[in-house]
């Protein structure tokens, strides 16, 4: 999985992480625009003037993360032509403390609660960047830089 945390803090006072108020680029707020509306996709919401648009799907409990909640989840992550990347399959889950994720996961899955699901279409500021995400051991590129994101994510649980 490309998704990476950083080690569980079970005490809020020990919890560093916070959150940006990185926004994309013009270029890259088109970029998603251009996505949604050549997919014909409609109900996309830009998240607070970052240029990251999502949909929520199934809003959940009341229960939200905050950035040092670990989270169980699956999800799938999709590059803009299609191809997933990343994804858990069949009855598997991914457990990430929301802090360790990209930007555009850390701002977004506060939004639903457990039980919840979202799609978020994630401009490269807010996800991997300028710079291309390469597998250590093979040296295969796996995430080309400035790709726009598509991730599906159902929030199975919640853990503060």
């Amino acid at each position: 999985m490309l998704l990476t945390a950083v080690a569980c803090k079970k005490n809020e006072e020990e919890c560093n992480s916070t959150l940006t108020k990185n926004s994309a680029p013009a270029s890259e707020e088109q970029m998603v625009t251009d996505y949604i509306t050549s997919n014909a996709i409609t109900g996309a919401v830009e998240l607070e003037n970052s240029g990251m648009y999502y949909i929520i799907t199934t809003a959940g409990s009341t229960e939200r993360a905050n950035q040092c909640s670990v989270l169980r989840v699956k999800y799938t992550g999709r590059f803009a032509d299609g191809r997933i990347f990343d994804q858990t399959v069949g009855d598997n889950v991914a457990t990430f403390e929301l802090g360790g994720l990209i930007e555009g996961w850390r701002r977004a899955l506060p939004l639903v609660g457990e039980g919840g699901k979202i799609r978020l279409f994630i401009p490269p500021t807010l996800g991997y960047g300028s710079v291309d995400r390469v597998n250590p051991q093979t040296g295969v590129i796996m995430i080309p830089k400035n790709s726009l994101l598509v991730f599906d994510i159902e929030l199975l649980t919640i853990t503060n």
